[in-house]
């Protein structure tokens, strides 16, 4: 199985042969960042994860820039900055349901024996190791807002 980031340099391999220079340039963007990142954690080895989360920001930046692009009116910079996002999504895991979502961080609370609020922060952190990419923060802090009493 290839990792995330050879999937991103072979990809834009692919994206220079078939000339498609938005995919190649968002492509390049985002490897860039990963190196950056690389170079940032000085002796330690970049996890699958740590790439993950570079992705998931680039998708999160240029979805925030697209909004605020449609706010100040100039709706061909919005969709570019979407486009430049679609191309980045297909690189995440899908994300779990509300639904799923809610089971699981329930499920997750009562394994680990956790029912008061103050225990928010080892569910969320349980959350995280066990989940990773496939569930959405804000609806994970959501359900163990409603799990934990």
């Amino acid at each position: 199985m290839t990792t995330l980031r050879e999937r991103l340099d072979a990809d834009v391999k692919d994206a220079m042969r078939a000339k498609d220079a938005l995919r190649r340039d968002v492509l390049r963007m985002t490897i860039a960042e990963i190196k950056n990142r690389d170079i940032e954690l000085v002796g330690k080895e970049l996890t699958e994860d740590d790439v993950l989360a570079v992705v998931q920001k680039a998708v999160k930046r240029r979805e925030e820039a697209a909004a605020l692009y449609d706010d100040g009116g100039r709706p061909e910079l919005a969709a570019k900055e979407r486009n430049e996002a679609e191309v980045l999504v297909g690189y995440l895991p899908t994300l779990m349901s509300e639904d799923e979502t809610r089971a699981a961080v329930t499920a997750l609370a009562a394994e680990l024996g956790l029912t008061e609020k103050k225990q928010m922060g080892q569910l969320m952190k349980a959350v995280k190791e066990r989940f990773g990419g496939q569930v959405d923060g804000k609806l994970a802090s959501q359900a163990a807002g409603g799990v934990l009493s």
